[in-house]
């Protein structure tokens, strides 16, 4: 199957910048970023109040139907981690050594799913510690790419993830 779709993970509490922006440089580039959460249509609400609409539950989704996976910050991965579903779905695309993006938190699916050992990347200053106790080597910079790997650390960081996660996508074939 040849896809531009990029899987997106997210639930309440998502910082809603590291969402909205991403999201537009990716369809900008001609994909299409899919939300995916607890179930398709659901509501969900960012930290300052943007109201987003699920497109697919994790249940009726899979790794294979995406060219990549991203996954922003906020609280976000905090819920997500909690849940089997989405670590699983995440382990997939490492696995698979398939493009995934993380920006502020979202490395926390990374820890949780044991993925983290061995990469090399960067989070939220609160996550880094977390990332190198978990094995990960940590740098605090805008943008480690350790491809397919790619993570920032916030808000501030969204020009240079923003550029960095579609110029990957950009020289990766699509699958």
């Amino acid at each position: 199957m040849t896809t531009k779709q990029i899987a997106v993970l997210v639930t309440n509490g998502v910082e809603d910048i590291e969402l909205t922006s991403p999201r537009q440089a990716l369809v900008d580039a001609g994909y299409e970023p899919i939300l995916i959460g607890t179930q398709a249509g659901e509501l969900i609400y960012g930290k300052k109040g943007t109201t987003f609409k699920l497109d697919r539950g994790i249940d009726d989704t899979r790794p294979s139907e995406y060219q990549a996976l991203f996954i922003p910050g906020g609280y976000s991965p905090d819920h997500l981690r909690a849940d089997s579903r989405f670590v699983d779905f995440t382990s997939t695309f490492f696995d698979k050594q398939k493009p995934v993006f993380a920006i502020c938190h979202g490395p926390q699916l990374f820890i949780t799913g044991g993925l983290a050992h061995g990469k090399t990347m960067t989070a939220y200053k609160t996550v880094q510690p977390d990332l190198q106790y978990a094995g990960a080597e940590v740098k605090d910079q805008a943008v480690v790419d350790d491809g397919p790997l790619i993570t920032s650390r916030n808000p501030d960081d969204l020009p240079a993830f923003n550029a960095a996660i579609v110029g990957y996508l950009q020289v990766v074939p699509v699958v």
